[in-house]
């Protein structure tokens, strides 16, 4: 819904507005993931190289597709998401470096869906070194580090809001993010502890609902108070707080053995599914955005978000058989055997 404006739904402009805070979900899940998953001991030159494989292959092909939907040389004045071809400026994006600049041009520049994958890459980087001072921790000690981090995040907004913020404009994405990683990890870290929080996980979704509906009220009504302002303000920490609660304690029913709609078959395929979805989403869409061109608010819009979504889907769905999971496995048995030869040496 946030990238699909340009087909609005009556009523829905301020609540399609929030579908931005789905990055602040993946960094936060990635951390958390990343923590949970990752064997104790494990070089860290191999978890880069299962982290490069997981990632560059489809994210290079994405960039392929996304080149002709957004880039011409001679573009449309009329079409504004089509940039000139500069040949230096894509090349940023084949190590996916285009995420360290906060000029739009470079940041969206190639695939614009992947300058989060310049942050994850960072965050890939940071990973084994700050995992490792987790594991130092004791229970307590990582509740004090996710405040700590929290902390932090509210302060940096705090001062982005302030008449001193000028230069957090100017911090890459990659730093300004991190704090939403390090705080996955933290309940990552503490979920292999088997800290589980006892808190129903349906309370994470009815705080979520509920805090995006009166956002989404208080935005589209221009409220001029002082809670409002709070709420708006300051909703990328409180969103960032929300996330954090909801995989704590969804996470948390999950390690108790209980059933969830979650590890039904369809949804755990579409969740396989889901990086190459984010990598062609964007292209899809304005790929029909091409022929379809701007619409009024309409329910019959509707129609075209299935075609749509249909459409990005069967293409993640290719990406994601085709190229994704072979070209991974592929990699990554090449390292493993690279490793048993060194040590059979």
């Amino acid at each position: 819904m946030f990238h699909m404006r340009f087909l609005p739904l009556p009523g829905f402009g301020s609540l399609a507005k929030l579908g931005d805070f789905g990055v602040m979900f993946f960094f936060v899940l990635s951390g958390f993931v990343l923590t949970l998953s990752t064997t104790p001991g494990t070089k860290k030159s191999t978890f880069y190289w299962r982290r490069f494989s997981r990632i560059w292959p489809a994210n290079f092909v994405a960039l392929l597709l996304a080149i002709p939907i957004f880039y011409s040389f001679s573009p449309d004045p009329d079409h504004w998401w089509v940039k000139m071809v500069s040949i230096p400026i894509l090349l940023l994006s084949v190590p996916i470096l285009q995420g360290w600049s906060r000029d739009p041009g470079v940041l969206f520049s190639g695939n614009p869906a992947s300058w989060t994958l310049t942050c994850e890459f960072f965050f890939y980087a940071l990973h084994p070194f700050i995992s490792r001072a987790m594991r130092l921790a004791n229970t307590r000690g990582l509740l004090f580090v996710g405040i700590g981090v929290f902390v932090i995040s509210l302060g940096y907004n705090a001062v982005s809001l302030s008449g001193w913020g000028g230069w957090t404009a100017q911090v890459p994405l990659p730093i300004s993010r991190l704090s939403e990683f390090v705080l996955g990890m933290t309940v990552g870290a503490a979920v292999r502890r088997g800290y589980l929080t006892k808190v129903p996980s349906w309370t994470a979704f009815a705080c979520l609902g509920a805090f995006c509906l009166a956002l989404a009220a208080a935005s589209s009504m221009k409220l001029d108070s002082f809670a409002s302002h709070i709420l708006i303000d300051y909703s990328p920490s409180w969103m960032l707080l929300i996330f954090t609660f909801m995989i704590a304690v969804v996470a948390a029913r999950n390690a108790r053995g209980k059933k969830s709609v979650l590890q039904w078959r369809p949804l755990v395929i579409l969740g396989e599914w889901s990086f190459a979805f984010y990598l062609v989403h964007a292209t899809c869409i304005y790929f029909v955005r091409d022929f379809l061109g701007t619409r009024s608010a309409s329910w019959t819009n509707l129609g075209w978000y299935l075609v749509i979504f249909v459409f990005a889907l069967t293409v993640a769905g290719l990406l994601h058989l085709v190229v994704e999971k072979p070209l991974e496995r592929r990699l990554r048995s090449w390292w493993d055997a690279r490793l048993a030869l060194n040590a059979a040496r």
